[in-house]
C-alpha cells in the first residue's frame, strides 16, 4: 500500500463555539520597526497593520463559525514572494489577534497549531478563553502561513469533487505494476493541478516551505511591536519554532514546543516513527475498548487487529453506505481511525463507527474521515491538505530510490500492523517526486547557538509524533523536557493543569520546570 505522513496538527475534536459579537472598529496601528532588520526588508519590518471585523477572513464555514468569537480582529501582513527578490511580488499572511486585558502586558504570544497547513487563525479564536494567565498578559496572535487559509493566494491543488474521488478510489491499495503506474500518474497530475491552480505557480510552490515562513513570523513580530518572539508550536509548528530559533537565534525571548517532529529524522525515517506512534495508540483504544460491554472489537486484545482489518480490508472492494449518498472506502475507513486515535475524546466515537460498519452503515466513520480532511457539511474542503504537500514537498528531500519506498512499507506495517490492508506493496513515487521545485531545507541537529532555553513538552503515547522525537529535540535545542503520561496529540492549553502551569510560567517570567518534571490526568 501506499504510505504518507498523516497531518501533525493539534487534533480537532469540535468547532470553535460563536457568539454574537459586534465586529470591532477598523484601527490601523504602526509599531515597528521592533528589533533587527534585515537589509532590503525595511518597509516590510515597518509596515502599519491595520485591524477590523475578522469575518471577511473567513474562508469555510468551520473559520466562519471560529472567527465569531468575541474580541478578536484581524489584518494582513504584506510579504515578499520571495525573499530573495523582496523588490518582487508579493503576498499576504492572515492574522488574528485577541488583546491582553487585566494584566501587566508582556508583548504578543503567537501560536501555530502544525499540519503543517492548519490555521493558527482558528486555532487562537479557539483558545481565547484557555489560559486567564496568558490571555492578560499576552496578545493571543494566530497567523495563516503563507498558502494556508486566510494567507492570499492560497495553494490550491484539487477541487472538492476531484478531492471526493480520490477518497473513493482506493487506488493506493493496488501494489500491481499497473496499479503503481496508476498512483504515479496521478501523483503527477496533482503536482502539475498545484502549480496550474496556485496563483504565482511555480514561484509560490517553490517559497511556501518553512524556510520562508519563519521569515514571515520575523516580519509580524516586528510589525506587532515585539523586539523578540514569544512562540507556541504545536506538532508540526516545532519545526517552525525550531526553525525560526536558528534563523533568528537572537531574537527568541521564550519558546514552548508541544508534540515534536525530531529535526534529524528524514521523510521515511518520520514516516516509520509516526506509524509506530499510531501503532501504540491503536493498543491503547483496544485495551480500552475490550473493556466495554459493546466492543466493536470483541473482548480479546490478542485479536483485535484482525478483527479490525476484517472489518476495513472488505471496503476496498465494497464500499459501505453512507447517510448521505457518498461510499465509505478503505481509505477513508483509516483516515476516520487514525482521526479517532489523536485523542482519548474520540475513542467512544469510533467505536460505534465500527460497531455501525458491522451493519453495513460507514456514516461514523465517514464523519471522522470528514474532520481529519476538513469537509464542511456543504461537500466543500479547507485547502489544508493541498497545502500540507506543498509544504512538505519543499521542507524534504524527496525520496524516489524505490527499494527504500518498500522498506518504509514493509516497516511501517510492522510497527501499524492494523493498517495493512492484506495487498501486495507496490513503490509508488509520491506527488513530492513531481515537484516542479527543489527543498529548501534538509533534516538536522538546530545550531541554536545564542538561543535562550525553550520548553519541550512531549507525550508518552502521543500517536503522531512519538515521545522520542520531543527527547530529541529538547537534547537538540538544549532546552528542557516535560513529559506528559497520556494518550494523545498535543497536550499544552487543553485542560491538563500540571503541564498548562508549567508553560504559563515559563512563558511569563521564563521559569522552566525542573528537570525530569512529569505531569499526568487532568
Amino acid at each position: 500500500m501506499g504510505l504518507v505522513l498523516v497531518l501533525t496538527s493539534l487534533p480537532v475534536v469540535l468547532a470553535a463555539c460563536s457568539t454574537e459579537a459586534e465586529p470591532p472598529r477598523p484601527v490601523t496601528e504602526t509599531k515597528g520597526p521592533a528589533g533587527p532588520v534585515p537589509a532590503g526588508l525595511e518597509k516590510f519590518y515597518a509596515q502599519p497593520l491595520s485591524w477590523g471585523d475578522c469575518a471577511p477572513y473567513a474562508t469555510t464555514a468551520s473559520t466562519k463559525t471560529a472567527f465569531g468569537v468575541k474580541g478578536v480582529e484581524c489584518a494582513r501582513l504584506t510579504v515578499p514572494l520571495d525573499y530573495a527578490a523582496p523588490q518582487g511580488e508579493t503576498i499576504t499572511i492572515g492574522v488574528l489577534r485577541h488583546r491582553s486585558g487585566g494584566g501587566e502586558r508582556i508583548g504578543s504570544l503567537l501560536f501555530n497549531p502544525g499540519g503543517p497547513g492548519a490555521s493558527g487563525m482558528a486555532a487562537v479564536a479557539s483558545m481565547t478563553e484557555a489560559s486567564a494567565e496568558l490571555t492578560a498578559r499576552f496578545d493571543l496572535v494566530g497567523f495563516d502561513p503563507r498558502g494556508v487559509g486566510a494567507s492570499q493566494p492560497q495553494v490550491r491543488c484539487l477541487t472538492d469533487g476531484e478531492r471526493d474521488a480520490e477518497r473513493a478510489d482506493d487506488i493506493e491499495t493496488d501494489g500491481s505494476p499497473e496499479g503503481v503506474q496508476a498512483q504515479e500518474e496521478e501523483s503527477r497530475a496533482f503536482a502539475e493541478r498545484c502549480a496550474e491552480r496556485t496563483d504565482h505557480h511555480d514561484a509560490m510552490l517553490a517559497n511556501v516551505g518553512t524556510r520562508d515562513v519563519v521569515k514571515d513570523m520575523d516580519v509580524l513580530k516586528s510589525a506587532l511591536g515585539d523586539a523578540k518572539l514569544s512562540y507556541v508550536g504545536y506538532s508540526y509548528g516545532t519545526r517552525i519554532g525550531s526553525t525560526y530559533a536558528e534563523t533568528f537565534p537572537r531574537n527568541v525571548r521564550a519558546m514552548v514546543l508541544d508534540g515534536a517532529l525530531d529535526p534529524e529524522q528524514d521523510p521515511v525515517e518520520s514516516l516509520v516513527a509516526q506509524g509506530q506512534g499510531f501503532g501504540k495508540a491503536f493498543e491503547e483504544f483496544v485495551k480500552w475498548c475490550v473493556t466495554e460491554q459493546d466492543c466493536s472489537l470483541g473482548t480479546d486484545p490478542a485479536t483485535a487487529t484482525k478483527a479490525y482489518q476484517d472489518l476495513t480490508r472488505p471496503l476496498i472492494d465494497n464500499k459501505a453506505a453512507v447517510d448521505d449518498g457518498r461510499l465509505l472506502s478503505y481509505e477513508d475507513a483509516t483516515t476516520g481511525t487514525v482521526q479517532a486515535l489523536y485523542t482519548e475524546q474520540l475513542w467512544d466515537t469510533l467505536n460505534s463507527g465500527l460497531n455501525a460498519l458491522k451493519s453495513g452503515n460507514g456514516s461514523t466513520l465517514m464523519k471522522l474521515a470528514d474532520t481529519y480532511n476538513e469537509r464542511g457539511s456543504d461537500g466543500r474542503y479547507s485547502t489544508t491538505q493541498d497545502a500540507f504537500t506543498a509544504i512538505r514537498c519543499v521542507d524534504d528531500p524527496r525520496v524516489t530510490d524505490k527499494a527504500k519506498i518498500l522498506e518504509s512499507q514493509e516497516r511501517y506495517m510492522q510497527v501499524a500492523p492494523f493498517l495493512d490492508d492484506g495487498r501486495p506493496d507496490g513503490a509508488a513515487l509520491d506527488s513530492c517526486a513531481f515537484w516542479p521545485a527543489p527543498n529548501t531545507s534538509e533534516p538536522h541537529t538546530p545550531n541554536v547557538e545564542g538561543v535562550p532555553p525553550v520548553l519541550v513538552i512531549s507525550t508518552t503515547n502521543d500517536p503522531a509524533t512519538p515521545y522520542d522525537a520531543g527527547v530529541n529535540l529538547a537534547k537538540g535545542m538544549r532546552g528542557a523536557l516535560l513529559t506528559f503520561e497520556g494518550t494523545q496529540h498535543t497536550v499544552f492549553l487543553q485542560g491538563i493543569q500540571c503541564v498548562d502551569k508549567a508553560g504559563e510560567d515559563y512563558l511569563v517570567d521564563g521559569t522552566l520546570p525542573p528537570e525530569g518534571t512529569r505531569c499526568t490526568g487532568r
